[in-house]
């Protein structure tokens, strides 16, 4: 039987996000939240092994109160319990002070013996967390898995996707591996499951159920910070060619020249 720890995050939906002209930072007030896309298929699949192999899925997840609402729609997929780590003193983390804080959670729930992650999250493109929570604990760690099978007693064969192709590793357990979409495809909850996900209970884990000095975690104990976000300037005016390709070619090529004299 297996524990394993899904780690989730509530984002903003990306079509939705507004920088603040002022102070240059995303504007979240009003802005609908959902779980992280990736983090779907780190469920879903943390789902399937249990279904498979036996054991739990046990939800984490790092953010103000209002990401317990996304660990209430992870436990309409199936998940068996939830944990969210809340706290004013993990306000502003990095990826490192983030994932440091996971670590702890999943020493607090006595170990884990798979841990998932979605690939990336979307509102931080990073991909940093998966692999620094692995660190941290001191396990295996396996990016972009695309697919997961029982190797041998406490071992698992991943496949993990490249650019041209994948490649097949074998890692021990406990360890940590961050999913890619192509994995698997998340199930639709059923009314029952959503039902009872409204009256499961969340604790909440702050500073000191965590055991962690103030200045370890959040903005204190980062290792980075964000000085300014800001869209990329404007490429100015476009133009569209049309015609057959060999005119095409011929007219691309005299504008090179010209691009290259200047």
């Amino acid at each position: 039987m297996l524990r394993i720890v899904v780690c989730i995050k509530q984002v903003p939906e990306t079509q939705d996000v507004r920088l603040d002209p002022e102070t240059h930072t995303l504007k979240r007030e009003g802005v609908k939240a959902v779980i992280n896309p990736f983090d779907l298929y780190a469920v879903e699949e943390g789902l399937r092994l249990k279904e498979a192999r036996g054991g739990e899925v046990i939800l984490l997840s790092m953010g103000p109160p209002q990401a317990e609402a996304a660990l209430r729609e992870a436990l309409g997929y199936g998940a068996d319990r939830a944990v969210l780590l809340s706290d004013k003193a993990f306000a502003g983390a990095d990826t490192w002070a983030t994932a440091l804080t996971l670590a702890r959670a999943v020493e607090k729930l006595v170990g884990a013996d798979l841990i998932f992650t979605g690939k990336q999250a979307i509102d931080g493109d990073t991909a940093q967390v998966g692999p620094m929570l692995a660190t941290i604990l001191g396990i295996p760690y396996v990016a972009w898995a695309r697919k997961v099978e029982a190797a041998a007693p406490g071992r698992l064969a991943v496949e993990r996707l490249l650019d041209h192709g994948y490649d097949l590793v074998e890692v021990d357990l406990p360890a940590v591996l961050s999913v890619v979409k192509e994995i698997n495809e998340p199930r639709v909850p059923s009314f029952k499951a959503k039902l009872k996900a409204k009256k499961d209970p969340v604790p909440v884990w702050g500073l000191a159920d965590l055991g962690f000095p103030a200045a370890a975690v959040g903005l204190a104990g980062s290792f980075t910070q964000v000085v300014k976000v800001f869209p990329p300037p404007a490429r100015g005016e476009s133009q569209v060619w049309t015609g057959p390709a060999k005119e095409l070619a011929a007219r691309l090529w005299q504008r090179l020249q010209k691009l290259e004299l200047t």
